[in-house]
């Protein structure tokens, strides 16, 4: 058996045109993607090709990898090898659901039922076009005419309010202590409403704010899962969450999802499907706040900045600042936009900037996100000192002495007070850009200090 399973493998990957090495690169990028701590030997597939039987969770990621490549699915009999014991399935799986009150509802049982089986079933991280499907299915979704429900006891307003204010708590303590340990409390409420929608009786606009509750829920719990690393968990509450917004007719919320999607798209190295769905969040939106379209057009924005798409990115961010300085009085701004100011669009602006190297422009855009914003000792602080830095470090004559000044502000933030492992990804990236510099004292000694840090993010 150990003989034909590795020339079944060997054969694949020769279909597939990946040699071994690059084989190995991909299952740990994919690994790294799925949460994993596990990583391979460039070398170890050349075990494969020879008979050797991977351990789990390399046959069902192989698996994956291969069927992706292949554009058509690949199973571990093909490859020879046995069942790992390890079920990989798409994040988007459990989740294809009637466009209604009731299938928003199986949506989030599905999420929630799911994750408690991680210890033997694996979400794969969707890419390509499966990334852009939800959006697609959305935005051609009919809201349900009616919510009402008329079983249990009557909801009020005032309740919703009050569960909107807990919401809103949720959301400031994640910008103070970041996705790690802010993601029990908010699936604990999102628990408490969703048990509201089932149990109790209500009217129409109560049920869609209570869906609109679940919703914004929903997308925290994505941030907050993507901020900590987990990807495909990510996806998966965002795509129930896109089933909340419908039901809420709530189009501002769905789309405020679809710009989360479209970040994440843009980290994942998706860029074409990170520009799809910025653009398909900014045409469902009727632009009813000035605050929500800001974000739309910085999302598209980093989706362009990634793509090199220079006069693309510089509209979108003329057309969000635009937007900020809209203060007409009968503009309503959802709660979930409190975060979006001056400081926040230079921030984002300068991190386009950094995309399209354009280290001035990117350096005045994130002095001044610093200058204006309160507390630096925060996640977004800490994200921008490391941004800053690298400006340093890539300019024609590099300024190491800032660079590693701004780099210690940041490392010390994110190991004492912050957790995302977004933001210890921006670390390693300086650390990457340090390299060269690595005789400097000073250089070695911060590229030390960060290692801690820089592998957490990375494993």
């Amino acid at each position: 058996m150990a003989a034909s399973s590795g020339e079944a493998f060997g054969r694949l990957l020769a279909e597939v045109g990946l040699p071994p090495e690059q084989l190995a690169r991909l299952l740990n990028e994919c690994a790294e993607r799925h949460g994993r701590a596990e990583r391979l030997h460039a070398k170890t597939p050349y075990k494969w090709k020879r008979g050797d039987v991977p351990r789990s969770p390399w046959p069902s990621l192989v698996a994956a990898v291969l069927s992706e490549h292949a554009q058509q699915t690949i199973t571990l009999e093909e490859l020879g090898w046995p069942d790992d014991g390890c079920e990989a399935t798409p994040a988007s799986a459990g989740l294809e659901l009637p466009w209604s009150s009731a299938g928003a509802l199986r949506a989030v049982d599905v999420v929630s039922d799911a994750d408690g089986m991680t210890h033997r079933r694996m979400f794969l991280t969707l890419l390509g076009s499966a990334l852009t499907s939800p959006a697609h299915e959305w935005l051609l979704a009919r809201s349900p005419s009616d919510v009402t429900s008329t079983g249990g006891r009557p909801l009020t307003e005032e309740v919703v309010d009050h569960l909107d204010a807990v919401t809103a708590s949720l959301r400031r303590m994640d910008d103070n202590l970041g996705g790690g340990q802010t993601l029990g409390l908010v699936r604990q409420h999102l628990a408490t409403v969703v048990g509201m929608l089932r149990e109790r009786s209500y009217s129409d606009a109560v049920g869609r704010r209570l869906h609109a509750a679940a919703g914004e829920l929903l997308r925290l719990a994505g941030w907050l899962s993507f901020d900590d690393g987990h990807h495909s968990r990510a996806q998966r509450f965002w795509i129930a969450g896109l089933y909340q917004a419908n039901a809420a007719g709530d189009r501002g919320l769905g789309a405020n999802i679809l710009g989360f999607m479209s970040c994440q798209a843009k980290d994942l190295g998706q860029v074409r499907q990170a520009v799809t769905l910025a653009e398909t969040a900014r045409a469902s939106y009727p632009a009813t706040s000035p605050k929500v379209t800001a974000i739309l057009d910085l999302r598209a924005a980093e989706a362009y900045a990634n793509e090199r798409s220079v006069p693309e990115t510089r509209r979108a961010l003329d057309n969000a600042f635009d937007r900020l300085t809209d203060n007409r009085s009968e503009h309503g701004d959802p709660d979930w936009s409190y975060w979006i100011d001056e400081a926040q669009a230079h921030a984002q602006a300068g991190y386009c900037h950094v995309r399209l190297g354009d280290w001035p422009r990117a350096r005045d855009h994130l002095r001044t996100a610093l200058r204006l914003q309160g507390d630096q000792c925060s996640r977004e602080g800490a994200l921008r000192k490391t941004l800053l830095a690298t400006t340093y470090v890539r300019q024609s004559h590099p300024d190491l002495d800032k660079a590693i000044a701004l780099g210690d502000q940041a490392v010390q933030t994110l190991t004492g007070q912050v957790t995302s492992a977004r933001c210890g990804k921006h670390v390693h990236n300086l650390v990457g850009a340090l390299g060269p510099y690595r005789r400097n004292p000073a250089v070695r000694r911060f590229c030390d200090d960060a290692r801690t840090l820089v592998t957490e993010s990375t494993a």
